[in-house]
């Protein structure tokens, strides 16, 4: 059992949550939604109590319970190590658990040579599984999982979504892949920041997460249409007592002074008027709603040729830090397709979209947008969001702003720092960078995977409605199943079109 009572969360002067009580037992699956930059990540850190960077009061009793914690990232110092050693402490025997470990190996996918190997040297899924593994080999009670669906592919991703229905003790995680969150999810956690990022707000319910966001949608549109139907009445009242009010005011202005008595009859129907008045305005009307998500962004008009050739690929040998990862990869790139690569992890399909953006951006018949699984590959060249998406020409810097407020951007964001971006709220700068610059051919490597569910259904209609080339990697089942044309296997073989 987990007991979470009264928590409140500050970082700065600026609440992310307040008030937070909650009970997980055993067999509860809590996961933790909602847009970039509103705590789920610090939520868990501070539970845990390993949070440095927030004001964290309330209690947390865990029950003397075995906790384990998958983080988003693995820290900087742990990088370093082999993975043998980061999966054992020195002073503990792994050969006590080597059947255990050979077991997990194998259904994460995993070869025993990965041992020797340096953390940092490893693929994004590749770091995943291995801290999913030593998850495992630490038999914890519970489990707080911090984006354990990134990179990773879809056969291991569908062994987690077994491993976290079976698993007996509570799980607290957060997750940006629907499909999984639909498949696991029996209690849902949604952290919002509302009134401009002023105010922090959280849902905590008991049910699935189609179910959740299936009531959310029937509210949020019900709330709208009582809004707009309020503020319709509202109006017409207004309106017609500011009729009245007027004719009354000129029939004061015009009556004689030997009128003494009518004239007091209007004063008082005056002052009947203006409490009238004073009671429509403070009658509450239900308040339109305050939908973080309701991104807004779309392409212009693109048009290529349906056979235009955009690249004929043949690498012979695809290598990723000198280590052949592929061979014999061979494949052509057509007209105004929407293609996807998917593979398992380590096979070379970051290292293959990097090749074709190489042979592709000084191309001058094309608009070459990127968008990298590392934003900091290109984001590293510049200091603030503007100076990423606009030149210092004041119509660009305008027409910028204009699509950073689209899609949620606070005036600090805009004009603020990029290290201090969420990697969420950086996914959406590339797409605006994308849209900004008119790109014709898209390069994306995992667009969807730092973008909460939220977001993401807007985010596959307007790539799916995208009139150009996309060429993307991707393991999310939705972006897949709804953006792609063209779906393509990568092995260590070569590439397999699989429809």
């Amino acid at each position: 059992m987990l007991e979470v009572k009264n928590v409140d969360i500050m970082i700065s002067t600026r609440y992310m949550i307040q008030s937070l009580s909650f009970t997980l037992n055993p067999g509860d699956k809590l996961a933790i939604i909602g847009e970039e930059g509103n705590g789920k990540s610090t939520l868990l850190k501070s539970l845990l109590g390993v949070c440095e960077y927030a004001v964290v009061t309330g209690s947390v009793n865990f029950h003397k319970n075995k906790v384990g914690y998958l983080e988003q990232s693995i820290s900087e110092e742990k990088l370093t190590k082999s993975v043998l050693d980061y999966l054992f402490q020195e002073e503990e025997n792994y050969y006590t658990k080597m059947n255990l470990l050979y077991k997990y190996l194998g259904m994460l996918q995993l070869e025993d040579s990965i041992f020797k190997q340096i953390i940092n040297t490893l693929s994004g899924g590749e770091k995943v599984k291995v801290g999913i593994l030593k998850l495992l080999l630490e038999e914890n009670e519970i489990l707080f999982l911090d984006e354990p669906t990134n990179d990773l592919d879809i056969e291991t991703l569908e062994w987690l979504e077994q491993l976290i229905q079976n698993f007996n003790g509570p799980i607290i995680y957060v997750s940006h892949d629907e499909t999984l969150l639909s498949r696991t999810a029996n209690m849902i956690l949604h952290l919002e920041q509302i009134k401009k990022k002023r105010e922090c707000k959280h849902t905590l319910v008991k049910m699935d997460y189609d179910r959740y966001i299936k009531n959310r949608l029937h509210l949020i549109d019900r709330q709208t249409q009582i809004s707009k139907a309020e503020k319709r009445q509202y109006n017409k009242k207004q309106g017609k007592l500011m009729q009245i009010m007027q004719s009354v005011e000129y029939q004061q202005n015009t009556i004689s002074r030997k009128d003494p008595f009518g004239a007091k009859l209007l004063k008082k129907k005056m002052h009947s008027l203006k409490a009238q008045e004073k009671r429509l305005e403070e009658k509450p009307l239900t308040e339109y709603p305050d939908v973080e998500e309701s991104i807004h962004f779309c392409f212009e008009p693109v048009t290529i040729p349906k056979q235009k050739v955009i690249l004929k690929v043949d690498i012979p040998k695809l290598k990723a830090n000198q280590t052949i990862v592929s061979r014999n990869i061979k494949f052509d790139i057509i007209g105004n397709t929407h293609l996807c690569i998917t593979g398992k992890n380590g096979v070379g399909k970051t290292t293959l979209l990097k090749w074709i953006y190489e042979q592709l951006k000084t191309r001058k018949d094309l608009k070459v947008g990127y968008m990298p699984q590392n934003y900091e590959d290109i984001l590293k060249d510049y200091e603030t969001v503007l100076d990423f998406i606009a030149s210092k020409e004041k119509k660009e810097i305008e027409k910028a702003r204009m699509f950073l407020g689209n899609m949620n951007f606070t005036k600090a964001e805009m004009t603020g720092s990029l290290k201090d971006l969420s990697n969420g709220t950086k996914a959406k700068l590339f797409l605006i960078q994308l849209v900004l610059h008119q790109c014709d051919v898209l390069i994306l490597d995992e667009p969807t995977r730092n973008v909460s569910p939220l977001s993401n259904p807007v985010i596959r209609k307007v790539l799916a409605d995208f009139k150009g080339t996309i060429i993307s990697v991707s393991h999310d089942r939705k972006f897949i199943e709804e953006v792609s044309r063209e779906r393509y296997l990568l092995t260590k073989d070569g590439m397999v079109k699989l429809n």
